[in-house]
């Protein structure tokens, strides 16, 4: 009998596995986001995080009285999460891409507001609360459904935010009449694990590009077009990334992607010529 045999997956396929859609669209995020971090730690133990934080939900599950309501939980979560642990903002070095690194948040108890959320999200899940992320613009937030309405609050204070403080978050991102005076409640919707993965690449996408880490930008950009297939945007990035590294070969097939199925976006005429420039002489 031949010996058995197995192939490990890759880190891509590791996350490409996770996020495949799924009847319901259910997604892991918590693991998907953890294994974002295989971009750079590639032997990380995924599953040994996730075991660590059911331990805490384990911790702090031991602590709710069976009759807790909505808010008695949300008190005791916040109590735990950021008093206790100490769960925090990493003021002293915001842009460090550790801070979206969800096994180095675990252990330094510092991050950035959607690293800390994906990590509260889940305990406050755990332990029964009707909780979600919310995708507001400049700074991510969370909400928790109770008695009567929702509770809004920053994930790097628990703080509970009020209409207006909401509402002052929000002006810079107003625009003058039209879609920028849209209600405040478009903006507190649930996002979806989807959405939270994507808004958690993109951070990365930006602090890679801001140091001219191709490498780590290309990476990135795999798993963002692993995500969303259809956002023909990262396959150009992608593509560009490719061209960057020297790889006309790839970036050229990533860039007729995106000519392919953005016609009408305006920078095709630019991206074409550089696809003409990146082709070998006939």
């Amino acid at each position: 009998m031949p010996p058995l045999s197995y192939t490990v997956p890759t880190p891509l396929q590791y996350f490409a596995a996770l996020v495949a859609p799924q009847p319901g669209g259910s997604l892991a995020l918590l693991e998907a986001a953890a294994c974002i971090a295989q971009d750079a730690r590639p032997r990380l133990d995924v599953q040994q995080l996730l075991a660590d934080v059911d331990a805490l939900l384990a911790r702090l599950a031991r602590r709710l009285p069976a009759d807790a309501g909505a808010l008695q939980r949300l008190r005791l979560l916040n109590h735990f999460f950021y008093g206790e642990l100490g769960f925090a903002g990493n003021a002293n070095d915001y842009y460090a891409p550790e801070n979206s690194y969800l096994h180095h948040v675990l252990e330094s108890r510092r991050g950035i507001p959607i690293s800390l959320a994906v990590l509260w999200l889940e305990l406050a899940q755990g332990v029964g609360l009707d909780a979600a992320g919310v995708s507001f613009p400049g700074h991510f937030l969370v909400k928790v459904r109770v008695a009567g309405g929702q509770v809004v609050l920053d994930p790097l204070t628990g703080q509970s935010l009020t209409q207006e403080a909401l509402l002052e978050r929000l002006e810079p991102f107003r625009g003058s009449g039209g879609s920028g005076e849209a209600p405040l409640g478009l903006y507190l919707q649930a996002a979806p694990p989807r959405a939270i993965l994507a808004r958690m690449l993109r951070n990365l996408k930006e602090i890679h590009r801001a140091r001219a880490d191709v490498g780590s930008l290309l990476a990135v950009q795999e798993r963002l077009v692993v995500l969303l297939p259809e956002d023909w945007g990262e396959w150009r990035d992608r593509g560009l990334a490719l061209a960057e590294l020297g790889r006309a070969s790839a970036a050229v097939q990533d860039l007729q992607v995106y000519l392919d199925n953005a016609p009408g976006a305006a920078d095709t005429a630019a991206i074409a010529a550089l696809v003409r420039a990146l082709r070998p002489e006939a």
